[in-house]
């Protein structure tokens, strides 16, 4: 009788030690991702996303990359209010995604602020190649009328950051 008891309580146990561990699994959304201009093709920002304690991912820049021949932009001095002149570094880009419940790896009703231009777009995004790599839409209104972006997951961004 004592065993059936240990057992069903190791049992229990057991299962619940897996429950927790699958409600507090990281999204694969989270991490570090490297920011890649669509049109140059050159590295942008390294970005790390979180979830935030309402629910919604965003993501904040860590690091900004200086363009091939140029000066890194580090101060968002097109981008309206509260960002305007604002570094660069720390500043939130990403805010308000949410899984979308009817399409597994795919986040919707975000906002994403473009710190060249200062724009702030709407955006939805999907997790592609296994997770390691985040394809986002901005887009204004409708989002055919948009573009599309690929961040590329990194796992260290301190190599990433002194590769350059």
């Amino acid at each position: 009788m004592k065993v059936n008891i240990l057992k069903k309580i190791g049992l229990m146990i057991f299962v619940g030690m897996g429950y927790l561990a699958h409600v507090h699994a990281a999204s694969p959304l989270e991490g570090y991702w490297k920011s890649v201009d669509d049109r140059t093709g050159e590295d942008l920002s390294i970005i790390e996303v979180k979830k935030m304690p309402d629910g919604t991912y965003g993501g904040v820049i860590l690091h900004r990359f200086a363009p091939p021949g140029g000066v890194v932009l580090t101060h968002c001095t097109k981008c309206p209010e509260p960002y305007k002149n604002k570094p660069l570094v720390g500043m939130q880009i990403l805010s308000g995604f949410v899984e979308d419940p009817s399409k597994p790896n795919s986040f919707i009703h975000g906002k994403l602020l473009e710190p060249k231009s200062g724009k702030i777009f709407e955006g939805k995004g999907v997790l592609i190649s296994d997770g390691r790599r985040f394809r986002l839409r901005g887009y204004v209104g409708v989002s055919i009328l948009g573009r599309t972006h690929v961040w590329l997951k990194v796992n260290d961004p301190k190599a990433e950051i002194n590769k350059k």
